[in-house]
């Protein structure tokens, strides 16, 4: 009987056997191993190499259908509560992690993305940042690189073909001029597809509204008026409440109407309208006199084109300000990682879309 050589499939002689262990899906409750004498052969071109078996991806200790199984624990559970139930070992079910992940971006392939999110994500403490982007329209995270400067997202754009990054619809991101500088770089016409979401111009009036009410409350205080006392979440949260405070008369009451007028913006069909109505609040938020909401209209002001991007292109961050989170539950829930390899990998296997089930390979007998 002769048998295929793993590497270029010609026939060869058998040269030896080598007696291999898997673990299989239990029986009975039962461990259940599966024990062979696994042939080698010699080939002229490639020397000698043992054959691939039908039940079992190569290097792997166990058969398919049992890492079949712990890849469906692994999507619910830390590695250390699959490897505590299954009876393995970390290193055994990080294994089985490691390989789901790469045979998954194998079959995944190049991508072609229509519309782009990137966001950054924290790895650990002390400013410690992975860049991870998302296919905006599937929600897929599809790529994961060390960092946060302008190297992490070129490394991404470098693994696209022109074609791809011309058909590029938008870039969705925060005002990071690290991911800017990096979508100028690369993305043709850049200037009409970075888009700088919503959520974030939000999150910046929200501070600003912020400090004004911590800088006026103290003054008021000083002179025995608490209306401003504990009324933080009143004003982030728009609490039925806020009607009394709202015509007050306040700096704060005049902050939040700046801030609410901005979020009123959003949604104009048309550049041109949505470029006045933007210029409008620019110069109302310049002519307030309140430092906060100047500072704020002054970035609003040199971002004006990646934001009317945003508003008539009607694409949004959200899905990255979410996988972030989810990102964030993963780490939760591991622990924390001993290396950033790992940290990456866990985001492709949880967040990526990947089709990460082992396959049963074809014999490799000639009769």
């Amino acid at each position: 009987m002769k048998f295929g050589c793993p590497t270029c499939g010609a026939d060869c002689s058998r040269h030896d056997h080598r007696k291999r262990r898997w673990r299989h899906l239990p029986t009975c409750q039962y461990q259940t191993i599966l024990e062979v004498d696994v042939p080698r052969v010699s080939c002229a071109e490639h020397g000698v190499h043992q054959v691939h078996v039908p039940w079992a991806e190569k290097n792997s200790s166990f058969t398919a259908l049992f890492e079949a199984l712990v890849i469906a624990w692994l999507e619910e559970a830390s590695i250390k509560a699959v490897a505590e139930r299954m009876q393995l070992t970390w290193d055994q079910v990080d294994g089985v992690l490691q390989r789901a992940v790469v045979r998954g971006l194998a079959r995944r392939g190049p991508v072609a993305p229509r519309d782009l999110g990137v966001d950054e994500t924290s790895y650990q403490k002390h400013r410690q940042y992975v860049t991870v982007v998302n296919d905006a329209e599937s929600g897929d995270v599809i790529w994961v690189a060390d960092g946060h400067g302008r190297e992490s997202l070129d490394s991404f754009y470098e693994t696209l073909t022109p074609a791809v990054l011309a058909g590029l619809r938008s870039v969705s991101m925060d005002m990071w001029n690290a991911y800017i500088y990096s979508t100028i770089e690369h993305v043709p016409d850049c200037e009409k597809k970075i888009a700088f979401d919503r959520f974030h111009i939000v999150q910046h009036l929200g501070h600003a509204v912020d400090l004004v009410r911590r800088a006026e409350n103290r003054t008021l205080v000083k002179a025995g008026d608490f209306r401003l006392k504990k009324t933080k979440y009143i004003w982030l949260k728009r609490k039925k409440n806020l009607n009394e405070l709202v015509d007050s008369g306040l700096q704060t009451a005049q902050a939040y109407a700046l801030k609410e007028i901005a979020c009123g913006i959003w949604g104009y069909k048309f550049r041109g309208w949505a470029r006045r109505a933007w210029k409008s609040w620019i110069q109302m938020a310049l002519d307030s006199g309140i430092a906060p909401m100047i500072k704020v209209a002054k970035m609003v002001r040199y971002h004006l084109i990646g934001i009317l991007n945003a508003d008539v292109l009607g694409v949004t961050n959200a899905r990255a300000e979410s996988l972030n989170s989810k990102i964030q539950k993963v780490k939760r829930m591991a622990c924390g990682f001993r290396n950033r390899k790992r940290f990456r990998n866990a985001i492709y296997f949880h967040l990526g879309g990947l089709d990460m089930s082992p396959q049963l390979a074809s014999t490799h007998t000639r009769s």
